[in-house]
């Protein structure tokens, strides 16, 4: 689906490695254009059902996603932001749409830095000290586990660039919740991991409102 035409239908999650419906109980959300205020798309808001969905399929990812070596995690950040480069284009004129940006800025800032995150990170991976001898302790550092992710509107994909590719750089299992403002970058990134081939449940999309599903994951007792 091209997200740069009017009126786009997003009606369902991104959780297990899936393209899943809601929960019962969702409601349908208008996204605005910026610029004109035209609706330019529906996205679900889901529920804590929902949530509970995606961290579920989030643990099952992180048991898999955390015991990978090196290479695989910076193979799979690599790809990750290839695919964003080539989806440069369209990301920007989405965001902009979605955020008021003007094109040129857009493309440089809202499409370049998210492809900067993951290829940084895809270096990051090797050089990073992950065992470290302090005195007579040996200082071991791990993945945690699912991390639970809520960003903002402002610079919709770099936001959770900065959050998702640390995350999987790490070994950790991500649900994300973006802002319901702003939210179609992130369904193309969802797009783009799903087509790079991580472990079902590494990487899991929720949209939804703040007080709802950004409450019920900030809350959830399976989020570490």
């Amino acid at each position: 689906m091209d997200a740069t035409t009017a009126n786009v239908r997003h009606n369902r999650f991104y959780i297990g490695g899936e393209w899943v419906d809601p929960a019962p109980g969702y409601a349908a959300h208008d996204v605005i254009n910026a610029s004109t205020e035209d609706i330019i798309a529906t996205i679900p808001l889901g529920t804590a059902a929902d949530v509970d969905r995606a961290v579920a399929a989030a643990r099952k990812g992180f048991e898999v996603w955390s015991q990978s070596d090196l290479k695989t995690r910076s193979e799979a950040l690599t790809g990750i932001h290839a695919k964003l480069a080539e989806r440069s284009n369209e990301i920007a004129t989405v965001i902009s749409r979605e955020m008021g940006m003007p094109l040129p800025v857009s493309g440089l800032l809202q499409a370049g830095l998210p492809q900067w995150s993951f290829a940084t990170m895809a270096k990051l991976v090797h050089e990073f000290d992950w065992e470290e001898t302090v005195g007579n302790s040996l200082i071991v550092r791990e993945p945690i586990g699912v991390v639970g992710a809520i960003t903002p509107w402002n610079y919709p994909l770099h936001q959770v660039a900065a959050k998702v590719a640390p995350a999987i750089a790490a070994g950790c299992a991500i649900v994300l919740k973006p802002s319901e403002v702003a939210p179609l970058s992130s369904f193309l990134l969802a797009e783009i991991i799903d087509s790079v081939g991580l472990p079902a449940g590494v990487f899991n999309l929720v949209t939804g409102a703040g007080p709802v599903v950004g409450e019920a994951l900030a809350m959830h007792p399976d989020v570490d």
